[in-house]
């Protein structure tokens, strides 16, 4: 090594954030337990058209579980957001990103007017409405807070969970936005390997259905 290497400092990389539902991971694993054990039963001791009609439920059932629990995520990278959702992949690179909002539910808005749901951030009413109450009762002896953001009894500010990943996501586009790597368009692939296994569940459950 060089004194030239040895007195450049390390480049520092940025770390990763990825956001995922608890509680839906939590429903996926029950629901995927209680279908694996309902399919189970009926393959081991069903004639043979019950074991045919369980297996395309679970070609259907298992994917679709699967889709709209266990596979979406959000990650935001040094360059780029990348959003899984149920059937759709969308990496966008941080120029891209226009905004980023929460309503009813959570929402990326590209440069070109496109938007994307964030299913991996699902926005809680209840909440929110906790922190209204909250924001309500300590606006006559303190600062207000707003709808989405309560004090705690040391003073701290406490944000709705989709709320508060919205704001370190923002902070990630503002620092990357002007970054060079951090251009490009916006890139959407299909999730085939949960709609094929569907369909043929679905194409299978119908034809049996109707001998």
């Amino acid at each position: 090594m060089t004194s030239q290497d040895r007195s450049t400092p390390p480049q520092q990389q940025y770390a990763e954030r990825s956001y995922r539902s608890p509680a839906a991971l939590a429903g996926g694993v029950l629901l995927l337990l209680l279908g694996g054990w309902l399919g189970g039963d009926a393959l081991l001791r069903g004639v043979a058209h019950t074991k045919l009609m369980a297996v395309f439920a679970l070609l259907l059932g298992v994917p679709l579980v699967v889709a709209y629990t266990l596979r979406p995520l959000v990650r935001a990278g040094e360059d780029r957001l990348t959003v899984r959702n149920p059937f759709r992949t969308v990496t966008l690179p941080w120029s891209a990103v226009e905004t980023l909002r929460a309503a009813f539910s959570t929402e990326v808005v590209t440069a070109a007017g496109t938007t994307y749901q964030l299913w991996a951030i699902p926005v809680s009413l209840r909440q929110r409405k906790k922190a209204s109450r909250q924001a309500q009762r300590g606006a006559a002896s303190g600062p207000r807070f707003g709808p989405q953001a309560h004090a705690g009894e040391d003073g701290s500010v406490t944000r709705a969970v989709a709320d508060q990943a919205l704001e370190e996501l923002r902070e990630v586009k503002e620092r990357a936005a002007a970054r060079e790597s951090a251009q490009g368009e916006p890139v959407v692939r299909w999730s085939y390997a949960i709609l094929a296994p569907m369909a043929v569940g679905a194409v299978g459950l119908a034809v049996m259905v109707a001998l």
